[in-house]
């Protein structure tokens, strides 16, 4: 309208009335088929009105308008066809994603047995929902097990390795008595998939961090397969790192280790946080290439509330970051809480029927 005004009010020798001609596709990028079409025929109208008032022959002018902006209409309209095919493609595309997530990721339930549980959980790519970091706490009989860990790399081929772990997990939490022998099913269950699909992918190590509560005892048990340490932070203390003098490999390492994994045992009572994280947290850098000061951070925030510290530190690590996030960031907050058998029994009813209900969504009914 804006152009047919202009045009019609200059002189005979400009005219701004050409812009017309780009409308439908211009109208292509937001309207549909009918409705680029339909902005098309308003265009060929006020073309041929602006040519017969400038004195163009009516017959020819008016022919020659419709054939041209007809046939450009028809390209924007198909156009327009494509890009809503191109929408709901996509709208597919993230159901799907959306549904994958749950059956893989889920967010932690805020109370499990003898914790309190508190995640942060980033993604390094726009938009996406799972990334190859990776998380899992289980309540099993006596003791609530955690596991968090990052697979190598970016892209599918890191999440499909993290789905494996995951699933190794998830099975070998309730069955294994300790956590060297949960590691050991880890390692198995990548040779397994290894040897299904080939390398490629499927050649890609894993960092990860084990970790036991035992109800009736005021510990927690760790086992790290080459992950950054967690920071342990006793009620009214200063944060500290967990020291492994004796660290594992990480899972699936291509080269072959023999030795044994080795459990640390540290003081958890009542009110004591273990921050459990991945180099997504640890590898993050200001403007001069100086780390993010986790522990000291950590022991600033020893007066704010649990549920308010992985708040902050997603915040002070985007403040903190010279360049934003470019790694996929995970960390958990375990608090140990005062537990009841009622609410011991009430957490494992709980996660079993979960596990269950997830176990249903991944393999359409029956637990792998």
């Amino acid at each position: 309208m804006a152009a047919a005004v202009t045009d019609f009010a200059t002189p005979r020798q400009d005219h701004y009335g050409a812009f017309l001609y780009v409308v439908p596709g211009l109208a292509a990028v937001g309207w549909g088929v009918w409705g680029t079409m339909a902005f098309g025929a308003a265009a060929i109208v006020v073309l041929t009105v602006l040519e017969v008032v400038r004195g163009e022959p009516a017959v020819s002018t008016g022919l020659s308008i419709t054939v041209l902006v007809g046939m450009i209409s028809v390209v924007a309209a198909w156009s327009s066809s494509v890009r809503q095919r191109r929408e709901r493609e996509l709208r597919h595309i993230r159901k799907v994603a959306d549904v994958a997530q749950r059956a893989v990721q889920h967010p932690l339930p805020e109370h499990l047995g003898c914790v309190d549980l508190h995640l942060l959980y980033e993604t390094s790519v726009a938009g996406a929902h799972l990334g190859g970091d990776f998380y899992k706490a289980l309540q099993v009989e006596g003791a609530v097990r955690v596991m968090i860990g990052d697979v190598q790399g970016k892209g599918l081929g890191a999440v499909e390795i993290a789905a494996v772990l995951l699933g190794s997990f998830r099975e070998s939490a309730y069955t294994e008595p300790d956590l060297p022998a949960i590691a050991r099913k880890l390692e198995a269950s990548m040779r397994h998939y290894e040897s299904r699909v080939g390398i490629g992918d499927a050649d890609r190590f894993a960092t990860v961090i084990l970790a036991e509560i035992p109800v009736d005892r005021p510990v927690m048990r760790l086992l790290s397969c080459g992950h950054p340490p967690p920071v342990r932070q006793a009620r009214g203390h200063v944060a500290q790192y967990v020291d492994f003098p004796r660290p594992s490999p990480p899972v699936h390492l291509p080269v072959l280790v023999e030795e044994d994994h080795v459990v640390e045992e540290v003081a958890f009572d009542v009110g004591d946080r273990v921050l459990m994280y991945t180099d997504g947290v640890s590898e993050t850098r200001d403007a001069s290439g100086a780390f993010y000061p986790l522990v000291e951070r950590v022991s600033a925030w020893q007066e704010v509330a649990d549920r308010e510290v992985l708040p902050r530190l997603a915040a002070d690590l985007h403040r903190f970051s010279a360049q934003g996030l470019d790694d996929d960031t995970a960390a958990v907050l375990v608090v140990r809480a005062a537990v009841t058998r009622a609410d011991d029994d009430t957490s494992m009813a709980r996660a079993a029927g979960e596990d269950a209900g997830r176990s249903t969504v991944a393999t359409g009914g029956s637990r792998p």
